[in-house]
């Protein structure tokens, strides 16, 4: 079938993109859905930097790659053995498909899995090969990369079952489609990989998308946050959302701020630092951030061996999707996880470009595309 989708040519565009054009925004030949997969019809997109990182070149994948990593939709056909999931479920695609087998998926969410990443890398789909295609002038077929298993800037998806986690109807796409991303790795670093005990403060350094569902997963699960981020804006908003303070960097550490749990979520060597900084002795810091390959951080072992400190990294949250998930939905259900407060835009499949701009400013939490 002839979908419309958004061809990222090359990887490593220069910004602003609104005027380099890194995408062909267009028709995509997408194939039927093969054994173990679905077709998803893609109903809202989160825009993250985990997909900017692949325009800018900080995350090279293989190109042409049809981009996009958080998205939900309606699921309009089921391919062989796939009986599990009817036709007209909204799902949630996450971005990184988990086979059940493997050492890493034994780990309870802690490793990746090692086919999910191998796929990942390759841009294919976890049961291998690639169902996007376009035709060129001369009317030979060119293979279109998959994004980390979804491709959701596109208004269908062939997906694997095992990157989907399907949802209740009562559940918006646009609270959907950040389940599947921004609050599977912030709130994550939260519930699985920080487990703060009851009554401990929690610290969030870098209050973009995920750094802010961290925040109001913390909240949701009873903890007070002290937000930090150098942006007022994103400080005020923090507030808003329930953070007992919020302060810029600097100030966070000229005030001797230290508490037990500190998630850094900015992806920035400096980031870290204030992140381990921030933390009590006895504390845990948990990095959920991806900061570009070549970064470096300065850390005292010292302080780590007479502090007692913990330091974790923790990749999509260290989460198991279809567990997880559920979890956040009966949050929100209960009104304690408010994550439509997460949206900060709304735009159309055309407006890509100018919007990552917007995103690379680091104002923006999450905008959507809508289809």
């Amino acid at each position: 079938m002839q979908i419309t989708g958004a061809v990222l040519e090359v990887s490593g565009a220069q910004a602003p993109y609104a005027r380099s054009r890194p995408f062909t925004i267009g028709p995509v030949e997408l194939d039927d859905p093969q054994a173990g997969e679905l077709l998803v019809r893609i109903e809202a997109a989160g825009l993250c930097h985990s997909d900017l990182s692949v325009v800018d070149g900080n995350r090279r994948r293989p190109t042409p790659m049809l981009l996009g990593h958080e998205a939900a939709g309606i699921v309009e056909r089921a391919g062989p053995g796939v009986d599990d999931i009817q036709p007209g479920t909204r799902v949630v695609m996450t971005f990184l498909p988990r086979c059940g087998l493997c050492a890493g998926c034994r780990t309870d969410g802690r490793l990746p899995c090692e086919a999910g990443s191998a796929a990942n890398n390759a841009g294919t789909l976890v049961g291998g090969g690639m169902r996007l295609r376009r035709v060129s002038a001369a009317g030979a077929g060119e293979a279109v990369h998959h994004h980390l298993g979804v491709s959701g800037f596109a208004t269908h998806a062939v997906v694997s079952r095992t990157s989907v986690v399907p949802v209740p109807a009562d559940v918006p796409p646009d609270v959907a489609a950040l389940l599947g991303c921004a609050v599977l790795t912030g709130g994550g670093a939260v519930m699985n990989a920080a487990r703060p005990a009851a009554g401990e403060v929690v610290t969030v350094v870098g209050l973009g998308g995920v750094g802010m569902a961290a925040l109001l997963v913390a909240r949701a699960l009873g903890h007070d946050v002290i937000g930090v981020d150098a942006l007022p804006g994103k400080l005020a908003l923090a507030r808003e959302l329930g953070a007992v303070d919020a302060l810029g960097p600097a100030e966070a550490i000229e005030r001797g701020i230290r508490t037990p749990v500190v998630i850094e979520a900015a992806g920035a060597a400096r980031a870290f630092e204030t992140a381990l900084a921030l933390t009590a002795p006895g504390g845990t810091t948990v990095t959920v951030g991806l900061p570009a390959p070549d970064a470096r951080a300065a850390v005292s072992p010292l302080v780590l061996t007479a502090e007692a400190r913990t330091v974790i990294g923790s990749y999509l949250g260290s989460a198991v999707p279809s567990r997880d998930i559920p979890r956040y939905v009966e949050l929100w259900r209960a009104g304690r996880l408010p994550l439509e407060r997460l949206v900060s835009g709304r735009i159309r499949l055309g407006d890509l470009e100018a919007a990552l701009d917007r995103l690379a400013t680091g104002a923006e939490l999450r905008q959507l595309i809508v289809f």
